[in-house]
């Protein structure tokens, strides 16, 4: 009993001062993963603490079970929009990148730390895949929102490029450990299966999962202790049929996430805690279970292989996979940087340890280092890198009095309930004015008025008042645009202020080119004259176009306000260059 109290203090303790410690990261701009596995080695054998702990197998079986609850939050926080985005891009990083990354790394480990071509491929591919871990929790939590194109690229890779890793891996440790079986075909085959197995298994396991949701009525606090226990036995019995469970919770959690249920609300935000505490127990063990002493002398060649593969072996990896996707260049930089390296190659660099792969354990030394490096250079410049880079779009400016929840009506409309500020710009307006002006090309409808106590039912010509409660029938989604012209105007003036960055005047996207420049004495090239905004950005744009991509015409710019589908809904026009916002075409 003894024991158990002390282990339960250690524990306990270790997580309470990791979770204070983030308030001074981030003060700093330091990852809080960083964090949590800097107080892991502190509390370790060379640290203050003197904790001895160097069960790899008990190491394993927590990061696995830790990965799985991760990957099964981000599923369920990304949007099946971003696959429609990134699906393409990100599984062409997540395959051929990861393949080009580790052989890359491969040769230059090779040459430089004087290892045989095995150990340098086998080092390769244990950190030649991004972390999804590392990748959720810096984009969900730095405080930075990217647009569509880079972020959904990004989060879908690091869900997606673990099978690819693990298989290489194990092929590697095969070989290596004389265990190896069958040819090319076999190899081709089993990979198939990772991939086939796991996205079956997690489409068809979230699917079903998802029905459950909507028909059981559980108390509250079983709902997400349910999904939980589902996605992790979805987990194993995808790695149990030889398919990849990384690639199929992660999947499920996507399928489950995007068929809301009376228990959404109630669930996710408990797996969004469940997910931070699984982020703060692995990367604790994981610094408990390094010793820095046994690194120094591997120091010097971790920190050329991190540098190699931050500056070299990602970027050509990247700029390979996306050059057929066209990406602006600007953003294959930005994703370039972003390779970040957490707890999965730390995780996957215990395999060939555990299989007894000769000369295994300096690769584990140089593997943590690498990770260390990757999360304090890339971790902490992600949100500085994406601001100089121009990959960063505006958050919604506060509503904290115009919207109410929003009530679905229909699949396409919803009904809003809308309180006029004192300062705002639709006092003495005419209702079908305003409504007009807010959306234009689409139907909204006020319905009624709250006045002093007093329901109104306006007419079109009816004039706005301080102080009215209005309920508007409006097309769906379509709330935060027409809730504006209830506030007043944002005192904020920064670079990513919605005013500023997208400008003052709305436009159509079926807009007519000629007729927008004419009106600013811009000129045109005689080809692009006729075009209408929407088809001006697809000219400019071979890759997916996203809210945030910009066109500028002399003193014009023109930036996507609002995707309709795949055309461009809403143009915002912006009078006088900026130069604190990047072009980016």
């Amino acid at each position: 009993m003894e024991a158990i109290n002390t282990l339960l203090l250690l524990g306990g303790g270790l997580l309470f001062l990791s979770v204070l410690a983030s308030l001074v990261s981030a003060r700093f701009g330091v990852p809080l993963l960083l964090v949590f596995l800097v107080v892991g080695m502190l509390a370790g054998e060379d640290g203050p603490g003197g904790i001895r702990f160097d069960n790899y197998g008990a190491s394993f079986f927590i990061g696995n079970l830790a990965l799985a609850i991760i990957l099964l939050n981000g599923g369920l926080q990304t949007s099946i929009k971003s696959f429609r985005t990134g699906l393409k891009p990100a599984l062409s990083l997540a395959t051929v990148g990861v393949l080009v990354s580790a052989g890359l790394v491969g040769v230059f480990a090779m040459l430089l730390m004087g290892i045989d071509l095995a150990h340098g491929l086998l080092l390769g591919a244990i950190i030649g895949s991004t972390d999804a871990a590392a990748v959720f929790a810096l984009l969900r939590s730095g405080g930075i929102r990217l647009n569509d194109r880079v972020g959904s690229t990004l989060e879908i890779e690091s869900g997606a490029n673990d099978p690819m890793a693990v298989l290489l891996v194990l092929m590697l440790v095969g070989w290596m450990s004389g265990r190896a079986d069958g040819g090319p075909l076999t190899l081709l085959l089993t990979f198939a299966t990772q991939f086939g197995v796991g996205a079956l298994a997690g489409l068809g396991g979230g699917w079903l999962l998802s029905r459950l949701f909507a028909r059981l009525r559980l108390a509250d606090g079983l709902y997400a202790l349910l999904l939980a226990a589902g996605g992790i036995s979805l987990f194993a019995l995808a790695n149990k049929m030889g398919g990849s469970g990384f690639l199929a919770i992660y999947l499920a959690g996507v399928v489950i996430g995007n068929r809301p249920t009376p228990a959404s609300p109630i669930m996710l935000p408990v797996m969004d805690g469940l997910a931070w505490f699984a982020q703060a127990v692995m990367f604790l063990m994981l610094g408990l279970l390094v010793t820095p002493s046994k690194m120094v002398g591997d120091l010097p060649q971790a920190f050329a292989v991190a540098v190699f593969l931050m500056l070299v072996a990602r970027p050509v990896a990247v700029m390979l996979c996306l050059r057929p996707f066209r990406f602006p260049r600007h953003e294959v930089l930005f994703v370039s940087w972003v390779g970040l390296r957490g707890a999965v190659p730390i995780v996957i660099a215990i395999f060939p340890m555990m299989a007894g792969v000769p000369a295994s354990a300096p690769l584990f030394g140089v593997t943590f280092a690498v990770v260390l490096v990757s999360l304090l250079v890339q971790g902490s410049s992600l949100g500085w890198m994406a601001r100089k880079l121009g990959v960063v779009v505006p958050e919604p400016d506060p509503l904290p009095q115009a919207r109410a929840p929003l009530l679905a009506l229909t699949p396409t409309a919803d009904w809003l309930t809308l309180s006029v500020h004192p300062d705002a710009a639709a006092i003495g307006e005419p209702v079908g004015t305003v409504l007009a002006g807010a959306l234009p090309g689409a139907a909204a409808h006020c319905l009624a008025l709250s006045r002093h106590g007093q329901l109104i039912v306006p007419d079109a010509s009816t004039r706005f008042a301080a102080g009215d409660d209005a309920l508007v029938l409006a097309p769906a989604g379509e709330g935060e645009a027409l809730s504006r012209v209830f506030l007043p105007q944002p005192e904020q003036d920064g670079p990513l202020c919605e005013r500023r960055f997208f400008g003052d005047f709305v436009l159509d996207g079926s807009a007519r080119l000629g007729d927008v420049a004419g009106l600013y004495g811009e000129t045109l090239p005689a080809d692009e004259a006729d075009l209408t905004l929407d088809a001006l950005f697809a000219r400019r744009y071979a890759c997916v176009r996203v809210v945030g991509d910009r066109i500028r015409i002399g003193r014009l710019c023109l930036t996507i306000r609002a995707m309709n589908d795949r055309h461009v809904g809403r143009v915002g026009l912006r009078l006088a260059a900026d130069r604190q916002l990047r072009p980016s075409a």
